[in-house]
C-alpha cells in the first residue's frame, strides 16, 4: 500500500498491490476517483452553469455531516464529489 502526494498539494494518491490475493474480480464502478468539494450544492450550480448535472445525486448524510455525488467525465469515466461538514 502507497500513498502518493505531490509537493505542496493535499491530494493523495492511494496505490494498492497484493499479489498473492490471487485474481480478484472488480465491478466496473468499484474504482474511481474521488475528490472533496467545499459543497456539493455550490458544485451543483457551477456544473448547471456550463450545462451539466451530477449523474447521480447528490445524496446527503442525514446528520448534516455531508454527502456525495457523482459526474461523468466526458470520456465517460465516473468521479466522486465528495462534501465533508466539520
Amino acid at each position: 500500500l502507497v500513498f502518493l502526494k505531490a509537493p505542496e498539494s493535499e491530494e493523495l494518491i492511494e496505490l494498492c498491490y497484493f499479489p498473492n490475493s490471487g485474481p480478484v474480480q472488480v465491478q466496473e464502478d468499484l474504482t474511481h476517483l474521488a475528490f472533496i468539494v467545499d459543497s456539493l450544492e455550490a458544485f451543483g450550480q457551477h456544473l448547471e452553469s456550463i450545462g451539466e448535472t451530477f449523474s447521480d445525486g447528490p445524496t446527503m448524510k442525514p446528520d448534516g455531516s455531508g454527502g456525495f455525488a457523482f459526474v461523468d467525465a466526458p470520456e465517460g469515466y465516473e468521479v466522486e464529489l465528495i462534501e465533508r461538514r466539520q
